[in-house]
Protein backbone atom coordinates (compact mmCIF):
# COMPACT_ATOMS: atom_id res chain seq x y z
CA UNK A 1 0.00 0.00 0.00
CA UNK A 2 1.07 3.95 -0.53
CA UNK A 3 2.45 5.17 2.11
CA UNK A 4 0.55 8.26 1.39
CA UNK A 5 -2.56 6.51 1.23
CA UNK A 6 -1.80 4.36 4.46
CA UNK A 7 -1.22 7.65 5.96
CA UNK A 8 -4.56 9.30 5.05
CA UNK A 9 -6.18 5.81 6.22
CA UNK A 10 -4.75 5.60 9.53
CA UNK A 11 -5.47 9.45 10.11
CA UNK A 12 -8.99 8.99 9.47
CA UNK A 13 -9.45 6.28 11.58
CA UNK A 14 -7.70 8.52 14.30
CA UNK A 15 -10.37 11.20 13.47
CA UNK A 16 -13.61 8.58 13.84
CA UNK A 17 -12.10 7.44 17.39
CA UNK A 18 -11.62 11.35 18.11
CA UNK A 19 -15.41 12.01 17.43
CA UNK A 20 -16.23 8.93 19.18
CA UNK A 21 -16.72 10.67 22.38
CA UNK A 22 -17.44 13.96 21.12
CA UNK A 23 -19.88 13.51 18.46
CA UNK A 24 -20.72 10.52 18.09
CA UNK A 25 -22.11 9.55 21.74
CA UNK A 26 -19.54 6.61 23.76
CA UNK A 27 -19.41 3.52 21.78
CA UNK A 28 -15.56 2.60 23.62
CA UNK A 29 -14.01 3.46 19.97
CA UNK A 30 -11.81 5.95 21.71
CA UNK A 31 -10.25 3.13 23.83
CA UNK A 32 -6.36 2.23 22.55
CA UNK A 33 -7.22 -1.32 21.99
CA UNK A 34 -10.15 -0.33 19.68
CA UNK A 35 -8.39 2.36 17.54
CA UNK A 36 -5.31 0.03 17.04
CA UNK A 37 -7.19 -2.54 15.69
CA UNK A 38 -8.65 -0.34 13.25
CA UNK A 39 -5.40 0.77 12.28
CA UNK A 40 -5.07 -2.81 11.88
CA UNK A 41 -7.90 -3.41 9.50
CA UNK A 42 -7.36 -0.42 7.44
CA UNK A 43 -3.69 -1.79 7.03
CA UNK A 44 -4.02 -5.63 6.49
CA UNK A 45 -2.45 -6.58 9.88
CA UNK A 46 -5.46 -7.37 12.35
CA UNK A 47 -3.16 -9.48 14.61
CA UNK A 48 -0.73 -6.52 14.63
CA UNK A 49 -2.76 -3.69 15.46
CA UNK A 50 -4.46 -6.07 18.27
CA UNK A 51 -1.34 -7.00 19.82
CA UNK A 52 -0.14 -3.24 19.80
CA UNK A 53 -3.84 -2.28 20.93
CA UNK A 54 -3.22 -4.14 23.63
CA UNK A 55 -0.13 -3.01 25.16
CA UNK A 56 -1.29 0.17 25.07
CA UNK A 57 -4.46 -0.25 26.65
CA UNK A 58 -2.66 -1.90 29.82
CA UNK A 59 -0.29 1.55 29.99
CA UNK A 60 -3.69 3.86 29.57
CA UNK A 61 -5.50 2.27 32.69
CA UNK A 62 -3.92 3.93 34.80
CA UNK A 63 -5.15 7.13 32.78
CA UNK A 64 -7.75 8.85 34.28
CA UNK A 65 -9.29 12.52 32.86
CA UNK A 66 -10.34 13.90 35.44
CA UNK A 67 -12.32 18.12 34.88
CA UNK A 68 -10.63 19.60 32.53
CA UNK A 69 -6.96 17.50 33.22
CA UNK A 70 -5.64 16.51 30.04
CA UNK A 71 -3.32 13.13 30.47
CA UNK A 72 -1.33 11.62 27.83
CA UNK A 73 -3.14 11.02 24.46
CA UNK A 74 -2.53 7.20 24.82
CA UNK A 75 -5.00 6.62 21.45
CA UNK A 76 -3.39 8.67 19.58
CA UNK A 77 -0.32 7.15 20.59
CA UNK A 78 -1.37 3.81 20.26
CA UNK A 79 -2.59 4.53 16.42
CA UNK A 80 0.60 5.76 15.83
CA UNK A 81 2.55 2.72 17.01
CA UNK A 82 0.08 0.38 15.36
CA UNK A 83 0.49 1.89 11.96
CA UNK A 84 4.27 1.96 12.66
CA UNK A 85 4.53 -1.71 13.60
CA UNK A 86 1.97 -2.88 10.78
CA UNK A 87 4.04 -0.66 8.44
CA UNK A 88 7.63 -1.80 9.72
CA UNK A 89 6.60 -5.34 11.06
CA UNK A 90 8.30 -4.82 14.31
CA UNK A 91 7.11 -6.57 17.61
CA UNK A 92 4.28 -4.53 19.80
CA UNK A 93 7.30 -3.99 22.65
CA UNK A 94 8.80 -2.13 19.74
CA UNK A 95 6.49 -0.08 18.83
CA UNK A 96 5.75 1.13 22.53
CA UNK A 97 8.56 2.87 22.57
CA UNK A 98 6.88 4.71 19.90
CA UNK A 99 3.71 5.10 21.70
CA UNK A 100 4.65 6.84 24.78
CA UNK A 101 5.99 9.79 22.77
CA UNK A 102 3.44 10.27 20.79
CA UNK A 103 1.37 10.14 23.80
CA UNK A 104 3.30 12.67 25.58
CA UNK A 105 3.11 15.01 22.28
CA UNK A 106 -0.20 14.42 22.05
CA UNK A 107 -0.69 15.76 25.50
CA UNK A 108 0.95 18.76 25.06
CA UNK A 109 -1.25 19.37 21.72
CA UNK A 110 -4.19 18.54 24.05
CA UNK A 111 -3.26 21.59 26.27
CA UNK A 112 -2.11 24.07 23.64
CA UNK A 113 -5.63 23.51 21.81
CA UNK A 114 -8.20 23.52 24.46
CA UNK A 115 -6.49 26.68 25.37
CA UNK A 116 -7.17 28.23 22.21
CA UNK A 117 -10.45 26.10 21.11
CA UNK A 118 -11.99 27.96 24.31
CA UNK A 119 -12.42 31.24 22.15
CA UNK A 120 -15.29 29.32 20.26
CA UNK A 121 -17.25 29.37 23.47
CA UNK A 122 -17.20 32.96 23.69
CA UNK A 123 -17.95 33.55 20.35
CA UNK A 124 -20.82 31.14 20.33
CA UNK A 125 -21.90 33.38 23.46
CA UNK A 126 -21.89 36.28 22.02
CA UNK A 127 -24.13 34.86 19.31
CA UNK A 128 -26.41 33.67 21.35
CA UNK A 129 -26.84 37.18 23.01
CA UNK A 130 -27.58 38.61 19.70
CA UNK A 131 -29.82 35.74 18.80
CA UNK A 132 -27.67 34.57 16.51
CA UNK A 133 -28.61 30.89 16.83
CA UNK A 134 -27.62 29.12 13.47
CA UNK A 135 -23.89 30.95 14.12
CA UNK A 136 -23.61 29.86 17.80
CA UNK A 137 -24.72 25.99 16.21
CA UNK A 138 -21.59 26.23 13.81
CA UNK A 139 -18.99 27.03 16.41
CA UNK A 140 -19.68 24.34 18.47
CA UNK A 141 -21.00 21.19 16.00
CA UNK A 142 -19.19 22.46 12.90
CA UNK A 143 -16.25 24.40 13.31
CA UNK A 144 -15.76 22.75 16.99
CA UNK A 145 -15.30 19.11 15.08
CA UNK A 146 -13.42 20.51 12.35
CA UNK A 147 -10.93 21.93 14.69
CA UNK A 148 -10.63 18.74 16.94
CA UNK A 149 -10.44 16.54 13.61
CA UNK A 150 -7.68 18.67 12.24
CA UNK A 151 -5.62 18.06 15.69
CA UNK A 152 -5.84 14.06 15.63
CA UNK A 153 -5.65 14.02 11.79
CA UNK A 154 -2.39 16.20 10.83
CA UNK A 155 -0.14 14.89 13.72
CA UNK A 156 -0.85 11.25 12.58
CA UNK A 157 -0.66 11.63 8.84
CA UNK A 158 2.59 13.53 9.34
CA UNK A 159 3.52 10.38 11.53
CA UNK A 160 2.71 7.94 9.18
CA UNK A 161 3.84 9.50 6.23
CA UNK A 162 6.99 11.26 6.99
CA UNK A 163 8.32 8.53 9.82
CA UNK A 164 8.52 8.04 13.45
CA UNK A 165 12.02 9.93 13.46
CA UNK A 166 10.12 13.07 12.64
CA UNK A 167 7.75 12.47 15.67
CA UNK A 168 10.68 11.64 18.24
CA UNK A 169 12.75 14.89 17.15
CA UNK A 170 10.05 16.66 17.13
CA UNK A 171 9.56 15.93 20.63
CA UNK A 172 12.75 16.30 21.58
CA UNK A 173 12.80 19.62 20.20
CA UNK A 174 10.24 21.01 22.66
CA UNK A 175 12.17 23.06 25.19
CA UNK A 176 12.06 21.72 29.27
CA UNK A 177 10.39 24.83 30.75
CA UNK A 178 7.22 24.86 28.10
CA UNK A 179 6.93 20.65 29.11
CA UNK A 180 7.13 21.42 32.73
CA UNK A 181 5.06 24.53 32.42
CA UNK A 182 2.42 22.90 30.50
CA UNK A 183 2.75 19.83 32.84
CA UNK A 184 2.16 22.41 35.84
CA UNK A 185 -1.09 23.57 34.32
CA UNK A 186 -2.11 20.26 33.69
CA UNK A 187 -2.31 19.30 37.27
CA UNK A 188 -3.62 22.89 38.17
CA UNK A 189 -6.58 21.87 36.01
CA UNK A 190 -7.13 18.53 37.49
CA UNK A 191 -7.48 19.93 41.22
CA UNK A 192 -9.62 22.78 39.71
CA UNK A 193 -11.98 19.91 37.55
CA UNK A 194 -12.12 17.62 40.64
CA UNK A 195 -13.17 21.09 42.83
CA UNK A 196 -16.25 21.91 39.81
CA UNK A 197 -17.25 18.05 39.95
CA UNK A 198 -17.50 18.24 43.56
CA UNK A 199 -19.37 21.75 43.40
CA UNK A 200 -21.95 19.81 41.54
CA UNK A 201 -21.78 16.31 43.42
CA UNK A 202 -21.01 16.63 47.15
CA UNK A 203 -23.68 17.80 49.90
CA UNK A 204 -23.47 17.39 53.71
CA UNK A 205 -24.52 13.49 53.82
CA UNK A 206 -21.89 12.52 51.59
CA UNK A 207 -19.31 14.86 52.73
CA UNK A 208 -18.60 12.43 55.87
CA UNK A 209 -17.99 9.49 53.47
CA UNK A 210 -15.78 11.88 51.22
CA UNK A 211 -13.36 12.81 54.01
CA UNK A 212 -13.54 8.47 54.90
CA UNK A 213 -12.26 7.66 52.12
CA UNK A 214 -9.60 10.03 52.01
CA UNK A 215 -8.53 8.92 55.64
CA UNK A 216 -8.45 5.46 54.67
CA UNK A 217 -6.64 6.34 51.34
CA UNK A 218 -4.15 8.85 53.51
CA UNK A 219 -3.44 7.30 56.43
CA UNK A 220 -3.88 3.50 56.10
CA UNK A 221 -1.75 3.57 52.61
CA UNK A 222 -5.32 1.69 51.00
CA UNK A 223 -5.32 2.01 47.05
CA UNK A 224 -8.22 3.03 44.45
CA UNK A 225 -9.69 -0.47 44.02
CA UNK A 226 -9.05 -0.89 48.19
CA UNK A 227 -11.28 1.79 49.01
CA UNK A 228 -13.48 1.22 46.21
CA UNK A 229 -15.15 -1.99 47.92
CA UNK A 230 -15.05 -0.68 51.10
CA UNK A 231 -17.85 1.95 49.90
CA UNK A 232 -19.67 -0.48 47.95
CA UNK A 233 -20.02 -2.68 51.36
CA UNK A 234 -20.55 0.08 53.36
CA UNK A 235 -23.30 1.01 51.06
CA UNK A 236 -24.82 -2.56 51.13
CA UNK A 237 -25.04 -2.47 55.12
CA UNK A 238 -26.36 1.13 55.06
CA UNK A 239 -29.19 0.50 52.27
CA UNK A 240 -30.06 -2.62 55.04
CA UNK A 241 -30.74 -0.34 57.77
CA UNK A 242 -32.44 2.01 55.37
CA UNK A 243 -34.55 -0.50 53.40
CA UNK A 244 -34.43 -3.55 55.54
CA UNK A 245 -35.77 -2.07 58.68
CA UNK A 246 -38.76 -1.16 57.45
CA UNK A 247 -39.63 -4.86 55.53
CA UNK A 248 -38.26 -6.19 59.61
CA UNK A 249 -40.36 -3.37 61.38
CA UNK A 250 -43.89 -4.37 59.26
CA UNK A 251 -42.92 -8.31 59.46
CA UNK A 252 -42.41 -7.73 63.18
CA UNK A 253 -45.46 -5.39 63.77
CA UNK A 254 -48.49 -6.73 66.31
CA UNK A 255 -52.12 -7.11 64.98
CA UNK A 256 -54.25 -4.68 67.61
CA UNK A 257 -56.89 -7.65 67.49
CA UNK A 258 -54.61 -10.47 68.40
CA UNK A 259 -54.92 -12.30 71.18
CA UNK A 260 -51.96 -14.42 72.38
CA UNK A 261 -54.77 -16.35 74.67
CA UNK A 262 -56.48 -17.85 71.64
CA UNK A 263 -53.65 -19.46 70.37
CA UNK A 264 -53.13 -21.26 73.81
CA UNK A 265 -56.67 -22.25 73.52
CA UNK A 266 -56.37 -23.92 70.40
Amino acid sequence: MDTLVSAVLVGLVGVFCMLDSRLLGRLNFEQPLIGATLVGVVLGDVPTGLAVGAAVELVSMGLVSVGAAVPPDMVLGGIVASAFACLTGASAETAMTIAIPVAVLGQLLGVVFRSIIVFLGHIADSAIEAGQFKRAYHMHIVWGTVLYSLMYFIPIFVAVFAGTDVVQAVVDMIPDWLTNGLNVASKILTAYGLALLLSMMINKGMTVFLILGFMLASYLGLSVIAVSIFGVILAVILMGFKFGGGQLAAAGAVDPDYDPLEDDDE
